[in-house]
């Protein structure tokens, strides 16, 4: 009995120690699994920092401000798939939190709800990834890759082994890298959420990455692997020498006039988390669709190359091609260099995140839409209010119904 008593005695103070030492790791953990919590979800989106480590990237010194056009009247309803929505309950319906139009240019639409702030940073989710593609395109621009078609593993031995060992850049960046991966968020054991409690606990992204395998081969099939955009945000470290935040802040924030603070979630060895973990202010979100829209021009100036642009927006390859029966893709959007492509025949292109995310842009028309979200109708795949499909309807209406604006009458404050 005297060895059972010391021996529990014992246990508890291991015990007592263990949770003394990782408090923080396992608060983490449990934020994580309860992040998408439908009583939490709206002020988890608003407040990532609080649950994380981050790095700031501070606005720029000389920020960029839209200038202003006549304010629109959003269409009353739309129409996807036979169905007519009241595009104010489809905005409420959705859990918008904050909706930006832009037109020629101009601010005509700027709209917060449930709590969200013109200065307050939303969680990307995966609109992230196009901002990691641009970084990675002024890299290419640079000269600091030699070729898209060279292997990962040729800048990243890290990665023999690996499912990405012999895996050309450019299939990474088209989610064609053939890396097994489960990408369902409401399953609880999937690569996904695996991955989003190793995080949580502060583990090595890039370690995380060496784990996966390879299931097809590569260039032939897209699949939707968020760790392929880890990967090219390795690259981007390797070859600048420079943090994810370093080189945006440089490169990228203070080219384009960052109006606000942004931040990257990170691990603990510093890594950002390349695949959506940036947060930004609604009208910052809008300028990366601006640089996009310009074809990477900004104010005069060649931020990214034209030619990285049409990459990224153009899908080159029978499986990127959008379409709901393409065999050789999980998906009926189109791909390019983490863009996504519609079917169309008016050029759009758009970022997406889970929890709908969106920075949409229509070079017809000349628009650029941006809509932060904490859609818990997202976990229903078949409720409209919770599809792409359906938003992608309001988008054009919107782009649409207001071509004709007038020319800027003032500056926003």
């Amino acid at each position: 009995m005297k060895i059972l008593k010391r021996t529990s005695i014992l246990l508890l103070f291991v015990l007592l120690a263990f949770g003394i030492l990782y408090f923080n790791k396992i608060k983490k953990v449990y934020q994580a699994i309860h992040l998408f919590d439908e009583d939490k979800i709206v002020n988890n989106f608003l407040n990532m920092d609080e649950f994380t480590s981050h790095k700031v990237v501070e606005k720029s010194a000389n920020p960029f401000i839209f200038p202003k056009g006549k304010t629109i009247e959003l269409p009353k309803s739309f129409e996807y798939d036979g169905q007519t929505f009241q595009t104010k309950k489809y905005l409420d319906s959705s859990a918008t939190t904050g909706l930006l139009v832009l037109q020629n240019d101009q601010l005509v639409f700027e709209e917060y709800y449930l709590g969200h702030q013109q200065d307050n940073q939303h969680i990307s989710w995966s609109v992230a990834k196009s901002f990691v593609s641009a970084m990675l395109g002024i890299a290419y621009d640079r000269g600091l890759i030699k070729n898209l078609d060279s292997k990962i593993d040729e800048y990243l031995p890290e990665l023999k082994g690996s499912g990405y060992e012999g895996v050309k850049i450019k299939d990474i960046l088209q989610m064609s890298s053939g890396v097994k991966f489960n990408e369902d968020y409401f399953d609880q054991f999937s690569d996904i959420n695996r991955y989003g409690r190793t995080f949580a606990w502060g583990a090595s992204q890039n370690n995380f990455a060496t784990t996966l395998v390879n299931e097809k081969p590569p260039g032939t099939y897209n699949h939707y692997v968020s760790i392929d955009t880890h990967v090219i945000g390795m690259l981007l470290v390797k070859i600048t020498g420079q943090s994810i935040t370093d080189f945006m802040k440089e490169n990228l924030w203070d080219k384009i006039g960052g109006e606000f603070d942004a931040y990257w979630l990170n691990d603990d060895t510093g890594m950002e988390m390349a695949l959506g973990g940036l947060n930004v202010c609604l009208r910052d979100y809008a300028k990366l669709g601006t640089l996009f829209l310009h074809k990477g021009n900004w104010q005069g100036n060649q931020i990214v190359s034209e030619e990285w642009v049409k990459m990224s927006t153009t899908p080159d390859a029978p499986h990127l091609i959008p379409g709901k029966n393409n065999p050789n893709s999980a998906h009926d959007m189109g791909y390019g260099f983490q863009w996504w492509i519609p079917e169309g025949n008016e050029g759009e292109f758009l970022a997406r995140g889970i929890y709908n995310q969106f920075i949409y842009i229509n070079p017809t028309t000349q628009t650029v839409i941006v809509k932060n979200s904490a859609n818990r109708n997202f976990r229903d795949g078949e409720n409209p209010y919770g599809m792409i499909h359906t938003v992608m309807e309001l988008f054009r209406d919107i782009a649409h119904q207001n071509q004709k604006l007038e020319q800027p009458v003032e500056e926003i404050e």
